[in-house]
């Protein structure tokens, strides 16, 4: 039973793998997309959302890891000779995550850095069309005062 049990916590950690793979992937998308000057918000917000899901798919898989490894710690500690391929198995397996993991937080940064510079140039073609549209409201306005001639008075007599 607990063979099956470690078998699974391979197998767990596999797809986590992969799920942290499309993870990476989603991030290299994300990133194109914040270089991309003619994002479309909806775009960014469906990447957002589809790495949300693998993010949601990991917590259920860590959680259910946690789980099943507690069921089985004890006999891994004290068969260590028993289990010594599945737990080399294992540690291979948890150095590939972390170095992923890593990989991801770096990502993770650039692309927050990418985000506040894309939101700075967003404000600032706010303020531009805002500081445009005053300048012709104002042109406008200077404009229609130009054409107005102030009542004069005339003098009809000869």
């Amino acid at each position: 039973m607990n063979q099956l049990y470690i078998n699974i916590l391979i197998e767990s950690l596999e797809k986590k793998i992969r799920i942290l793979d499309q993870i990476i992937i989603a991030d290299q998308e994300q990133r194109e997309g914040l270089e991309d000057p003619s994002l479309d918000p909806d775009d960014f917000d469906l990447l957002v959302e589809k790495k949300a899901a693998y993010i949601e798919q990991l917590e259920q898989l860590d959680n259910g890891f946690e789980e099943l490894f507690s069921r089985v710690k004890g006999e891994l500690g004290e068969n260590r000779e028993a289990y010594k391929e599945q737990i080399r198995t294992m540690q291979s397996l948890i150095r590939k995550i972390t170095d992923k993991s890593l990989l991801i937080q770096k990502q993770e940064a650039q692309n927050k850095e990418l985000m506040q510079k894309k939101f700075e140039s967003v404000r600032s073609q706010a303020r531009e069309v805002r500081k445009s549209q005053k300048i012709v409201n104002q042109y406008y306005k200077n404009m229609m005062k130009s054409n107005y001639n102030d009542p004069q008075f005339m003098d009809n007599k000869k």
